[in-house]
């Protein structure tokens, strides 16, 4: 039951209008919604305590449950930092990791760091800390480096413990879905909460509800740009999207949007049978069976937990089926500013440098 619901909430969710399905779901959401209000409340009128560390905190989360390209984002945000002389650190709560709090992640452990994290710390180069308590998370990173100035939050923007000098919030193009909060629709803050965000991102086309929502604030898109897939089984094997001519393919996705990256995969020119999994889905060898007769392909995220499968007869689990051969596709954000605009860069480094210190 629990896994059927995970398929069918989104397409309720993201679907045109109410499905009559959820109804019965909204005195429960009108009851999130007024516990959402005052929680948000107790923080701004310091009621409830938050902590402000003594260096900088940028935030990059979204308004709805799911993914929507908060870690790409994160990826860009560190490298053009790192680029303009900061040096930063990641934190993040470790979603489907095992740690509270105060834990360095790793990038070979998706299963104790969370996904997320694993790929974060693989593919930053910086510190990666990762706990439910993200002030306990960010006070062990700067602990364990001290050189760092500046603590990128990955998710994050619901978190009011720990305050932050810069809010960006993501949004792919589903945006704001049918805009009704948990459980009748997928926002975890109603989207008059941009209003006190620093600026949106647009993981794909402005949707015109959330981007209504957003009126002058600064806004941007991204565009996630790779074509280049490595073996799960040797990363440092690469090939292009031409190197699968004539072979049987298959892709699976467990993101927040499964579809966009199968969009991507047709985008380079692949036909494949699609499967998609749900957001942050804990992988078995099993669950790979279905593409045996031909050729895998998934995104790096799910890759950071399938990996261990072709590292280790032991990890796959005795009497598995024959694992297909798989691959990964990396990618990179592209971020661009309206023409004339300034760039999200410029924006953060003038939030910055106007902070005041703890």
């Amino acid at each position: 039951m629990a896994s059927l619901l995970a398929r069918l909430l989104p397409r309720w969710w993201y679907g045109r209008g109410i499905a009559p399905a959820l109804l019965p779901l909204a005195p429960l959401s009108w009851l999130f919604r007024l516990l959402v209000t005052r929680r948000r409340a107790g923080f701004a009128s310091g009621r409830c305590s938050s902590t402000r560390l003594p260096v900088p905190v940028i935030v990059v989360g979204n308004l709805t449950v799911g993914g929507s390209g908060k870690t790409p984002v994160t990826l860009w945000l560190v490298e053009q930092l790192r680029a303009a002389g900061w040096r930063p650190g990641i934190v993040s709560r470790g979603y489907g990791g095992s740690h509270d709090g105060g834990r360095a992640a790793s990038g070979d452990d998706a299963a104790g760091s969370g996904d997320e994290p694993a790929l974060l710390a693989r593919r930053s180069g910086v510190p990666v800390h990762v706990g439910r308590d993200r002030v306990a998370a960010a006070r062990s990173l700067l602990a364990a480096h001290p050189e760092c100035d500046v603590l990128v939050a990955d998710d994050g923007l619901q978190h009011y413990r720990l305050q932050r000098d810069v809010e960006i919030a993501v949004f792919d193009s589903r945006g704001a879905g049918n805009g009704h909060l948990l459980p009748l629709g997928p926002l975890r803050e109603p989207l008059t909460r941009l209003a006190d965000c620093d600026a949106v991102v647009w993981n794909g086309a402005p949707e015109p509800r959330a981007a209504r929502a957003a009126g002058s604030l600064a806004q941007f898109t991204m565009r996630l740009d790779g074509d280049r897939f490595r073996s799960l089984a040797d990363p440092a094997r690469t090939c292009s999207a031409a190197a699968f001519a004539g072979r049987k393919l298959y892709a699976l996705a467990g993101i927040g949007d499964p579809q966009r990256f199968f969009r991507q995969l047709q985008g380079l020119g692949l036909e494949f049978t699609a499967r998609p999994f749900p957001d942050h889905h804990a992988y078995v060898a099993d669950d790979l069976a279905f593409a045996r007769d031909g050729v895998l392909l998934m995104t790096e995220k799910d890759a950071v937990k399938c990996a261990a499968f072709f590292g280790s007869p032991a990890a796959a689990g005795a009497g598995s089926p024959a694992l297909p051969e798989a691959w990964f596709l990396p990618v990179a954000a592209e971020i661009a500013a309206a023409p004339g605009a300034p760039g999200l860069l410029d924006l953060i480094l003038e939030k910055l440098h106007g902070r005041t210190l703890a």
